[in-house]
């Protein structure tokens, strides 16, 4: 029988991945330098490795500088991918950095400047082709400048005009590449845009409606931009489920509307990492449990991993919380008293019609006396993260 301690051990079937830009952050803000050296992505490889991760993702210029010659940007990804071999660690998603060098300063597929919008999808194509070679099946595109700080200085309808140009040119060429590679929008709201274009989940999945190819295009919710935006990531994790539309997902925590915190996954918002993880456990998704989070600026080289192997095993530490809590016979007992499992039946029986609403009664009366049993519901599910429900 396995103990706690090995169930919150990270395995390859829980697809735990990192990003070389969370381990590898600087600890740079602004209002300081770095704290920590810069991190060989060879060595991110075998420490994620020995700490129990199944995945690395990265940006382009997480492996070579923005600046690299087609010969020195070879030598970076050969030693790369040497390490991906000597540890088996598997690239499920990759993404392209049109947000740190100042020619994004406006943006990258909405700058108003023809020009930088041209670089920027060249940029992008020219990753998604080491993404497919590297093996990744997702490829996750972050505004992190599409925006603005005063409204006369973009034309909002001509950036969506440009955002969506952007999207057709890029799921065209993957498909005449014929690379097997889905495209993920990355909502957020602000940071470091003043606004940013597609703030939220319901604004990305509207706008991939409009797309040429919309069924290669979904999204890549982050805990932490939807919970800037004051929203319920549950809820919006299982929206995206319900549209077939969660292609990946970023794992972190926040406390509430403000600057993007990135802190490590189950140390923001506990409850809200309660439902999250329920969401993706039962809701039907089986891709990467991807980890989006910026070890403290205070931590030392032994602190980062200490952080990133914290991620998984928080995670880890929720879902047979989960678990527990949706097999308790007084949890389910509580579930058919909320009349939960009614939400599942049609409102109209089969062969109904409007006629048969109209004749039907409803004893009004009663059932707005009657009560929905959902407080004694709720605090199972407290007592199931407080650790106090067996």
């Amino acid at each position: 029988m396995a103990t706690a301690q090995d169930s919150y051990t990270p395995r390859a079937e829980d697809k735990f991945s990192f990003g070389l830009w969370t381990v590898g952050w600087r600890a740079v803000d602004v209002f300081g330098e770095a704290t920590r050296e810069p991190l060989d992505p060879a060595r991110a490889v075998h420490e994620l490795a020995r700490i129990g991760a199944s995945g690395v993702t990265f940006h382009d210029n997480d492996l070579f500088p923005f600046d690299a010659d087609p010969e020195e940007r070879e030598q970076y990804v050969t030693h790369f991918r040497k390490a991906l071999k000597e540890t088996g660690l598997a690239v499920p998603m990759a993404t392209t950095n049109l947000f740190a060098h100042p020619v994004f300063k406006d943006g990258a597929f909405t700058a108003n400047d023809r020009e930088v919008r041209r670089f920027a999808l060249r940029k992008t194509i020219t990753n998604i082709d080491l993404a497919a070679e590297l093996g990744a099946r997702t490829y996750v595109c972050w505004g992190g400048r599409e925006g603005a700080e005063s409204g006369a200085s973009k034309d909002v309808a001509a950036a969506l005009d440009r955002y969506k140009e952007a999207f057709d040119v890029l799921t065209s060429y993957i498909r005449d590449q014929s690379y097997d590679m889905r495209l993920a929008l990355e909502p957020k709201p602000n940071e470091p845009r003043g606004d940013l274009l597609l703030p939220t989940l319901g604004h990305a999945l509207a706008f991939i409606n409009t797309l040429e190819h919309s069924e290669m295009v979904g999204v890549n919710p982050e805990v932490g931009h939807e919970e800037m935006a004051g929203l319920n990531v549950a809820h919006g994790l299982t929206q995206a489920l319900w549209h077939g539309k969660l292609f990946h997902v970023d794992l972190n925590g926040q406390h509430g509307p403000r600057f993007d915190q990135d802190l490590r996954f189950g140390a923001g918002h506990v409850r809200g990492a309660f439902w999250v993880v329920d969401a993706l456990e039962n809701g039907g998704y089986d891709g990467p449990r991807h980890f989006d989070f910026k070890p403290s600026r205070t931590e030392d080289d032994t602190g980062v991993w200490e952080s990133a192997r914290a991620c998984m095993r928080n995670y880890l530490i929720l879902r047979e919380k989960v678990r527990a809590f949706r097999n308790d016979p007084q949890v389910q007992e509580a579930l058919r008293d909320a009349r939960v499992d009614q939400l599942a039946q049609p409102t109209m029986a089969a062969g109904e019609d409007e006629e048969d609403l109209r004749r039907s009664k409803t004893d009004t009366a009663g059932l707005a006396a009657r009560g929905m049993a959902f407080e004694r519901l709720d605090q199972l599910a407290l007592e199931h993260l407080y650790g106090v429900q067996a």
